[in-house]
């Protein structure tokens, strides 16, 4: 298989060509690193290469799973690999390395996923924007290289969108997933609470925001990736209801009755939606219409925007004291100045400084979020909004070395301005998608988000397997791909 046939197939294409005979997981991998080691110079999108072992283990490879043993990359996150170390993109953290694997690192592997890298993060995945110092400069957009890529998926966003891999691993406590795929132009899904395992040695992330997905080109691929990862494990502190059938056969049949969908074109605290994005959502909803779903004027949440990035601010400060001071006692010293990132480092004094009531009232702020949510929603099936309120951010904008001296919470306050509506959809539990139906004259990407009630990722798949039928995006590619 030459490098322009691998480029043209998803994930599952792939898989047929594999139980066709008609290439092998070594050819798959040799095509996967070729195309990094030539464009990451580009990207700087990838970490941690295990290039040749992971082609000796490719080699070696029997078919399994929807994926049969295609090209795969893990985000530099912290889910736990035996064969990966990890930075979670910090200078402090460098070089983390585990000796067990995290059950969802062994269902990708079950799926016929075959990682040989891990793809760059922003300083403990605390930014949307993936520019960490750590990584010895930004991750730029592939459609422009003077923007960001997004983050915290952001390696894995611009790798997917690259062609490198067609899926790839990614992670989304705050739309970690979601603001990449939308910056990128590729296809993001943000699981239900409690859908994808943290385990075996976590329960949670981030007081239950935080779960693991993946990125890709194709909307089947992201439910065939969640047939083989969804799953409660017993003693897990969260659970989403079970699932009732396949997600991949719910794609294929992309048959979905006539839905009622809320348009919401306005957020909280009147922030303002670039023009760009406004009209991404208007697309969408004719797209929605023209397939016969209903658009209405959507019920926004009833919340206190500045309480919920109050509370979502502490406990992401909260996590850094931990993150922290565990790594810490492991080298047996303090924390100096240039352990962290100026943004993180001020959060750093910020968690210290919380007391334990202050943790207590921020959860109990994202519960009510989840009931906002909840009323909202009574009478729609799904929430169609704006992914990113802005264009993809210029480098430097969101970076956590700030430029312009913001210390923590005047950080948090930003970056609401800018993904206002992915980190409630967090902190509700629900399920989200970030579809790339638009883009600018400029052909930047522009994507449109849907948000599900809980547990029903099978409706935004089927929604979106039909969004994407109608106005496919596969055949964008950035002008290196």
């Amino acid at each position: 298989m030459n490098l322009n046939e691998y480029q043209n197939f998803d994930g599952l294409a792939l898989a047929d060509l594999l139980q066709r005979g008609e290439a092998t997981s070594a050819e798959l991998m040799d095509c996967a690193i070729s195309l990094a080691e030539a464009r990451n110079p580009q990207l700087n999108a990838i970490t941690y290469p295990r290039y040749e072992e992971s082609r000796r283990i490719a080699a070696d490879w029997t078919l399994r799973g929807p994926f049969g043993g295609i090209p795969f990359l893990l985000k530099d996150s912290g889910l736990a690999h035996r064969r990966f170390p990890c930075s979670i993109g910090s200078r402090l953290l460098n070089d983390l390395t585990y000796d067990y694997n995290a059950t969802v690192a062994d269902r990708f592997e079950a799926a016929g996923l075959i990682p040989f890298a891990r793809t760059t993060v922003p300083e403990l995945c605390m930014a949307g924007t993936t520019e960490a110092l750590r990584n010895n400069g930004a991750t730029p957009n592939p459609w422009d290289r003077t923007r960001s890529a997004g983050g915290s998926s952001g390696g894995a966003a611009a790798a997917v969108a690259a062609r490198i891999v067609p899926v790839a691993h990614g992670s989304d406590g705050g739309g970690s997933i979601r603001i990449p795929a939308a910056c990128c132009g590729v296809f993001g899904l943000k699981a239900s609470r409690g859908l994808v395992t943290a385990g075996p040695k976590r329960g949670e992330g981030w007081a239950g925001m935080a779960t693991d997905g993946v990125l890709s080109m194709s909307v089947r691929d992201t439910a065939a990736a969640l047939d083989m990862i969804a799953g409660y494990v017993p003693g897990a502190p969260y659970a989403a209801p079970p699932k009732t059938g396949s997600y991949l056969d719910a794609v294929r049949e992309a048959d979905v009755r006539p839905l009622r969908v809320g348009m919401l074109r306005q957020g909280w605290n009147s922030i303002g939606i670039a023009p760009e994005c406004d009209s991404a959502v208007q697309n969408t909803a004719a797209l929605l219409t023209s397939l016969g779903h209903v658009v209405v004027e959507g019920t926004l949440p009833a919340l206190d925007y500045n309480q919920f990035v109050e509370a979502h601010g502490s406990i992401l400060a909260s996590n850094i004291v931990v993150a922290v001071d565990t790594r810490l006692k492991a080298l047996g010293r303090t924390l100096r100045d240039d352990d962290l990132e100026s943004v993180l480092l001020d959060g750093y004094e910020v968690g210290k400084g919380l007391s334990a009531a202050a943790y207590v009232e921020a959860v109990a702020c994202l519960h009510a979020v989840g009931r906002a949510f909840a009323l909202a929603m009574a009478d729609v099936d799904v929430l169609l909004t704006p992914t990113l309120a802005q264009l993809p951010a210029k480098l430097g904008h969101l970076a956590l070395h700030s430029p312009d001296g913001l210390g923590f919470r005047a950080y948090r306050t930003r970056a609401a301005s800018y993904s206002t509506f992915l980190p409630v959809v967090n902190g509700a539990g629900l399920p989200a998608v970030s579809l790339p139906l638009a883009t600018t004259a400029e052909g930047l990407p522009v994507a449109t988000q849907l948000i599900g009630h809980f547990g029903r990722e099978d409706v935004l798949l089927t929604l979106s397997a039909q969004l994407e039928r109608l106005a496919p995006w596969s055949g964008r590619r950035p002008s290196f791909a």
